[in-house]
């Protein structure tokens, strides 16, 4: 089959930057093939899918060599209005993407200015959204929608090019569980009955292997790493080693003493899927066809083992009962207190109602729910951006209404969902200064806590790099390192996760729970749900802008009613425990907890 992208000892090195940040690159990637891309933040990416969509050398400058072929074409002689029409990219943040007043002109935008006739645009519109399940919205603003929703429509722009490769950076960053499996199928899809040739870029690895990849690509300071199967690299235990989680599935396996060569068949539909559903409901949305829509929990196919299924369920529910609960500390006294607050961004429609929420010292939260759901609007009443049309916030006791932002942010920090929104300094040293400085913080300690933050957030390496240089991953960790340095007593964090390796994922939630033991309190917004399932002491989840549930996670998460109204989904531990007919499945997402914690901090 023939090839249409060609790396051939490919390097490139950014504009005022010493070291190359691909190095030597050799890779072919063939007409119709799924490719991933993965590996830790920083490694090189996002800059290999800029090569390949021309955003360099036209938008980012640098140097150059070797070769890079599209469809045997040397791409260094081809226009950017070129590269454009033979590949797609879908962008992590779809806001950043949206030209047109309503979907169908951000849709038609590309064919507008081709001037393709009107009929055929129309059609090609039409076509496009019909694909994606989003021809209801034709004249609905893009920005009204939600998370998923963006997707779709991101997604049929594209598709109304024609373009042969699809190229997602990030696609499920900022969507909820249900929305990203839902994106994760919705892609396969049109891979399936398109023939696009489909590269990702994605750090959530459980949701890229709900569906079939031909090939993953590991990268690993800016060269490549690996390239194989999933199922070869999984048995291998490559993605680990290089700050990539594996199915948790898989790793509570391994606790459990099942060594991995034991099992064929590790990843896709016939390991991790579900039988599907008849067409269901999702965002006021009816999927286009069976195949996008969320899967029942009736029967998980196993994969050849070595083991019968019997010994297995009997090893596994023996390793569970031998893993003792990871210990909760006490937690201190109320810190924030939410008593019946409600907010409307509209009159006669409540945003967030009738909220009722505590965070006690040392506590941490997940808040948790479906794009759209509030959470983001409840943290702007905490912080002051926005105030209550009904009920207070409290601080340790007192009422906050009076309180300015400036005041609040001494007591509350707040790190929103895209750095970009956060971000104000050329170099990165800076960033994290700036606000020691606007405290009158003196030099000497200035200087400490900027140092000890950047190692926390494993940013030391890059201190004097400019801002822009840094990857997505690079600079959420930056806007939390700004925050982090100010010493608040609560921080909200708002997917902090977002883009982040395991291992600096790993690195910065061990540091959480150490600042969590002397006593900081912390509200995750997420849709990690591993994150609050290691991490959170708690859950409250959110839906149409109320709290309907607070509870231990792992009993959250097993609660079908709760996560089939919050847009959640369960994690795969709980789904393989229930296909393999453990007894509880809830207590063998405990043990795995448990032995996590245990491994971390050995």
């Amino acid at each position: 089959m023939q090839a249409v992208i060609t790396f051939r000892q490919f390097s490139f090195r950014y504009k005022n930057q010493s070291e190359p940040t691909l190095k030597n690159i050799h890779l072919e990637i063939k007409r119709g093939e799924k490719i991933w891309i993965a590996g830790p933040s920083g490694s090189g990416k996002s800059t290999l899918a800029h090569c390949i969509n021309g955003l360099i050398p036209f938008s980012y400058g640098g140097e150059m060599s070797g070769q890079l072929l599209l469809d045997v074409q040397d791409a260094s002689a081809m226009t950017i209005f070129e590269r454009s029409r033979r590949i797609g990219t879908i962008l992590q943040n779809p806001d950043a993407q949206f030209v047109g007043q309503t979907v169908g002109e951000d849709v038609a935008f590309q064919l507008e200015n081709e001037g393709a006739p009107l009929d055929e645009m129309k059609a090609a519109v039409s076509s496009a959204l019909d694909l994606v399940g989003m021809r209801a919205y034709e004249a609905q603003g893009p920005h009204e929608l939600s998370g998923g929703q963006k997707q779709h429509v991101s997604l049929a722009g594209v598709l109304s090019t024609q373009a042969d490769i699809l190229l997602f950076d990030e696609p499920l960053a900022n969507l909820d569980p249900a929305s990203g499996a839902k994106a994760m199928r919705l892609i396969d899809e049109i891979h399936r009955s398109q023939g696009k040739t489909v590269i990702l870029i994605e750090h959530r690895v459980e949701d890229v292997l709900l569906e079939h990849i031909d090939r993953v690509v590991v990268m690993n300071e800016g060269e490549i790493a690996a390239i194989g199967t999933p199922d070869e690299l999984l048995a291998a235990g490559i993605l680990p080693r290089y700050g990539l989680r594996q199915p948790l599935y898989l790793e509570a396996l391994s606790h459990a003493g099942l060594p991995l060569s034991a099992f064929t068949g590790l990843t896709g539909p016939e390991t991790l899927r579900l039988q599907e559903s008849d067409a269901v409901e999702n965002d006021g949305e009816t999927s286009a066809s069976a195949g996008l829509n969320e899967p029942r929990l009736n029967e998980l196919q196993l994969s050849e083992l070595q083991l019968s299924e019997p010994q297995l369920r009997e090893r596994l529910e023996s390793w569970a009962a031998s893993v003792p609960p990871a210990a909760r500390s006490s937690l201190g006294e109320p810190l924030l207190e939410l008593r019946g607050v409600s907010f409307a961004y509209k009159p006669g429609k409540n945003a967030v109602e009738d909220v009722s929420l505590t965070v006690r010292t040392g506590e941490t939260v997940a808040l948790l729910g479906s794009n759209g759901a509030g959470k983001s609007t409840l943290s702007g009443l905490i912080t002051g951006l926005l105030k209550p049309s009904a009920g207070e916030v409290r601080l340790r006791g007192e009422a906050i209404t009076g309180w300015s932002i400036r005041r609040r942010g001494e007591e509350i920090g707040y790190v929103m969902q895209h750095p970009h929104h956060m971000l104000t300094q050329h170099m990165v040293r800076d960033e994290i200064r700036i606000g020691l400085a606007a405290r009158g913080v003196p030099e000497g300690e200035r200087e400490q806590r900027t140092e000890e933050v950047l190692q926390i957030c494993g940013l030391y390496p890059y201190r004097n790099w400019p801002v822009s240089a840094l990857s997505f991953g690079q600079k959420k960790r930056l806007s939390i390192a700004a925050i982090l340095v100010l010493q608040p007593k609560l921080m909200i964090l708002d997917e902090p996760t977002a883009g982040q390796d395991y291992r600096h994922y790993t690195e910065f939630m061990e540091f959480i729970d150490r600042l969590a033991a002397k006593g900081m309190a912390f509200l995750f917004i997420t849709h990690d749900m591993h994150l609050a399932l290691e991490y959170a002491d708690r859950a409250a989840v959110m839906a149409e802008g109320r709290i309907i549930a607070e509870d231990a996670v792992a009993r959250i998460l097993a609660d079908g009613a709760i996560t089939a109204q919050a847009n959640l989904r369960e994690t795969s531990l709980a789904r393989f425990a229930e296909a393999r007919g453990l007894a509880s499945p809830a207590r063998f997402v405990e043990a795995f907890i448990a032995a996590e914690k245990k491994v971390k901090r050995a």
